[in-house]
């Protein structure tokens, strides 16, 4: 009771579902359904396309929102003022420096502000998380329910949206195969996605699954079952390590079937042998760390010296993701090391350890001989000289020099490469290309640049096929 004794009145919580439809007015998005979780702490919202600018002395940002759920066809243009950048770490364990937006949200009958991080949500369920920062002490979440204040259909949801500008379509529908070996993972679910909002007919193919007619008159790929592939304008190769060999073969008989083949069986192969790919490297005059590649363990005093001594890297040819590398930081573990391995009868590379890049690399995605995005990958423990993101490494949009853009150019040109992932570190004397790799990952790239790397694939392909057709 106040000094008036009058009873002060108490705004009953807000109860809300495990999912419900929000709006956010002042982005220009009236229906987005949002996963609602307490034990998040901050919330995000889907974003690509993700373009910092300064205006008036503060800094603002240009974003893309797709806003419905496997609908990349409806496209919303956002602005909001920059009111924070934060490292956020993702349930999969990937760090991400997040542009962090302050913006009104409508729950039911309620409306406050919140604060919102801005990243590429495709992989998730829901194009909206509402963390508990944001519930303040206006809402109690019962879990055990969806959507307590409003059931909207995909009718309402694309009516609500009715106004805004579709994807870009192709200029006409394709017949896309992507040739890999697991349909769930991201990269291949992206590029399924966005070949068919551009209108293409988009084909997953398991490489597995494939048997082919070695003919001069009528060559074939069939799969399991009989089916003959046929009529087919494009393939994207996403080879798994394991299955390069025969990977390589179906994507050849491919060519020979005259499709286009967005990165050609040789160029693959060619990225895929660690040293085959350095030589090539080195005989185009592209920087890298300096490399010893012997038989004997006799050898190996003097090919530790050829890299500059210990510390040295040390890596086994047939290792991916970060596997199969061991710093090595004084001369004798070196040799341990390194005879250990000759005794497994293993080959491995032995590479100068460049100290200065303390952790960090740059990962370079190359399409069609322009780099569309790069990002920074910081090695989890500072102790931890590898940067992958399969080990927990944190990724951050990087700003690459007129040097790094074109050493990346270089390195996918010589591999003969169209799409390429170029690994780069930053060294006292410059770039130095780490590996080339055929078919890199869209998770990471995608989360830090916010771009949309896969549709920027199939535009590559219907320009590539434009131009082979015109020819």
């Amino acid at each position: 009771m106040n000094s008036n004794g009058i009873e002060p009145q108490i705004s009953p919580k807000l109860i809300i579902g495990c999912e419900e439809w929000l709006e956010l007015p002042d982005l220009g998005l009236p229906l987005i359904k949002a996963r609602i979780d307490s034990g998040a702490k901050t919330s995000a919202l889907h974003a690509y396309n993700i373009q910092p600018a300064i205006e008036g002395g503060e800094t603002y940002v240009r974003f893309n929102v797709h806003p419905i759920q496997k609908n990349r066809r409806i496209t919303k243009q956002c602005r909001a003022k920059v009111i924070d950048q934060r490292m956020i770490k993702s349930s999969n364990g990937v760090g991400e420096n997040r542009f962090v937006i302050l913006t009104p949200i409508v729950v039911g009958d309620q409306r406050w502000e919140i604060e919102v991080t801005l990243t590429n949500r495709d992989a998730m369920g829901y194009r909206m998380l509402l963390g508990r920062e944001a519930m303040s002490d206006r809402i109690l979440v019962d879990p055990a329910a969806s959507f307590r204040l409003q059931q909207v259909d995909d009718t309402t949801v694309k009516r609500g949206y009715g106004g805004l500008v579709p994807a870009k379509p192709a200029v006409r529908s394709l017949r896309i195969v992507l040739l890999a070996s697991n349909a769930e993972l991201y990269s291949n679910r992206r590029i399924m996605e966005a070949g068919r909002a551009r209108g293409h007919e988009m084909i997953f193919v398991n490489v597995r699954e494939c048997y082919m007619n070695v003919s001069h008159s009528k060559p074939e790929i069939h799969l399991r079952g009989g089916e003959v592939l046929s009529r087919i304008d494009a393939v994207i190769p996403r080879l798994r390590p394991a299955v390069t060999f025969y990977g390589c073969a179906v994507t050849r008989q491919f060519h020979s079937m005259g499709v286009f083949c967005l990165n050609d069986a040789t160029a693959i192969t060619q990225s895929r042998d660690k040293l085959l790919s350095l030589q090539i490297l080195s005989s185009k005059g592209i920087s890298m760390p300096i490399t010893g590649f012997a038989d004997s363990p006799q050898d190996t005093k003097d090919l530790i010296q050829m890299v500059g001594g210990a510390p040295v890297i040390v890596k086994l040819l047939e290792g991916t993701q970060g596997t199969g590398v061991v710093l090595a930081e004084t001369t004798k573990a070196a040799e341990s090391v390194i005879n250990a391995f000759k005794s497994l009868k293993a080959n491995i590379l032995v590479q100068e350890f460049v100290k200065e890049a303390k952790g960090v690399d740059l990962r370079c995605f190359v399409i069609d001989g322009k780099v569309v995005g790069a990002m920074q990958r910081q090695a989890a423990d500072p102790e931890e000289f590898r940067a992958n993101v399969h080990l927990g490494g944190k990724v951050s949009p990087a700003k690459l020099s007129a040097a790094e853009k074109k050493t990346a150019i270089a390195a996918t040109k010589a591999m003969g490469l169209q799409v390429a992932g170029v690994d780069i570190l930053r060294s006292n004397k410059g770039p130095k290309v780490l590996e080339v790799n055929s078919s890199p990952g869209l998770e990471g790239i995608e989360a830090a640049t916010g771009k949309d790397i896969a549709a920027l694939m199939i535009e590559a392909i219907e320009k590539q096929y434009t131009s082979k057709k015109t020819v």
